[in-house]
């Protein structure tokens, strides 16, 4: 008997991560959309800066396991992209990454600088820099333009997914897929 060993879909644990992830962007993204609804200084409000806050740093905290998981040999596009569409996701992937490393670290160094506390799952993260509140505002401002520009990221990288599986007809979208189990 011969074992066909080509790798045709991602590892149970990079599928895993990558939907953890979009639930986590999910929250993220719904937290500051609904925390728009309420009075600001309310329970609600702050409960849902909480939870933007947590769910953010799980967002950096699971990123890592992410990228060592890029390690691990990626399954072919079945047919093979053009070398222009490659490109366009290898780029795309790269700002994904940037945008789960950076935005995070941007909230941290805001919150510090703001004298603000960072905390994670009841853990206090240290202050790297000085209360400085003209720099608060900076980095909320980068912060926040980052964020608007993960929406833009995340939509092309799903619409990609998408125009791959119904428009071109390969395999790019089911590499990613939870499999189904077979009876």
């Amino acid at each position: 008997m011969i074992r066909d060993t080509a790798v045709t879909r991602y590892g149970k644990l990079s599928i895993i991560m990558h939907w953890l992830m979009l639930a986590l962007f999910v929250g993220v993204y719904a937290c500051v959309e609904i925390k728009g609804y309420l009075p600001k200084g309310s329970e609600g409000r702050s409960m849902l800066m909480g939870l933007h806050g947590l769910f953010g740093a799980s967002i950096f905290a699971l990123v890592w396991i992410r990228l060592i998981g890029r390690l691990t040999p990626r399954p072919p596009i079945i047919p093979k992209p053009p070398a222009w569409q490659t490109a366009i996701a290898h780029l795309t992937h790269l700002a994904l990454y940037g945008l789960m490393i950076v935005t995070p670290v941007l909230a941290w160094l805001m919150l510090a600088a703001g004298d603000k506390p960072f905390p994670y799952f009841g853990f206090h993260v240290p202050a790297p820099v000085a209360i400085d509140p003209d720099l608060a505002k900076q980095l909320k401002y980068w912060h926040e333009w980052i964020g608007s520009a993960g929406y833009w990221l995340i939509g092309l990288h799903a619409l990609a997914g998408l125009f791959h599986h119904y428009w071109v007809k390969d395999n790019t979208l089911q590499r990613m897929l939870i499999e189904r189990a077979r009876s």
